[in-house]
Formats: C-alpha cells, structure tokens, sequence
C-alpha cells in the first residue's frame, strides 16, 4: 500500500483543516487506517484511528471533539477533518495503515505517507 498525505497548510488558532489520504492498491479497505503527528524535537504521537469498515473510530484525548477520522473505501481515501486548531496542533502529519486491529502505537504501523505540515499560528 502506498500513501499519500495532502491538506496541510497554515491557518490562525480557532481555524480548521482537513487533510486527505488516498492509498494505491485494491486491498484499502481491510487495513486500519491512522493519523499520527509529530511536532519538532518530540516523538511521533497517536492522532485518530479507523476501522476497516469505518465502524469504529479511536482518539487522542488531546483531539477528542475537535477532530473528526472518516473514510471512503470506494475512492481509497481516509480523511481528518480538524476543527478548532490550537497552536499546539503544529506538527507534521501522518497518514498510516496497518493489518490486523486498532493500535495506538505507531511502531504497529506497517505502510506511512510522507507527511504533511499543519501549522497553527496563534
């Protein structure tokens, strides 16, 4: 599977966002697919997870209510809709999938996109 990530840009505190990922390959929809996020001189962290169906989707405190993880399986495309950025937002960040079922931990991820820059100004 390859990924690759797009949405990214700059926008004021209070703003919005939605970043896109489309992956290649007819086997999209039996991976869990998440976003991960990793500020400057800190480690990669956990965002937003999907299901392989949608059914189920998993959060990050720190996102919980802001952030919204969606699919589409026919167009190869997961997405994360960000509402009411913070500052502490800025980060690259990353699109990713894995077999098997949901994980937190970005070492479990088995394909990444090459990332994409979300920059929150306050």
């Amino acid at each position: 599977v390859q990924l690759q990530a797009s949405g990214g840009g700059l926008v004021q505190a209070g703003g919005y966002l939605r970043l896109s990922c489309a992956a290649s390959g007819r086997t999209f929809s039996s991976y869990f697919m998440g976003w991960f996020r990793q500020a400057p001189g800190k480690e990669r962290e956990f965002v937003a997870a999907i299901s392989w169906s949608g059914g189920s989707t998993y959060y990050a405190d720190s996102v919980k209510g802001r952030f919204t993880i969606s699919r589409d399986n026919a167009r190869n495309t997961v997405y994360l809709q960000m509402n009411s950025l913070k500052p502490e937002d800025t980060a690259v960040y990353y699109c990713a999938a894995k077999a098997g079922g949901y994980s937190d931990s970005y070492i479990l991820y088995d394909y990444w996109g090459q990332g994409t820059q979300v920059t929150v100004s306050s």
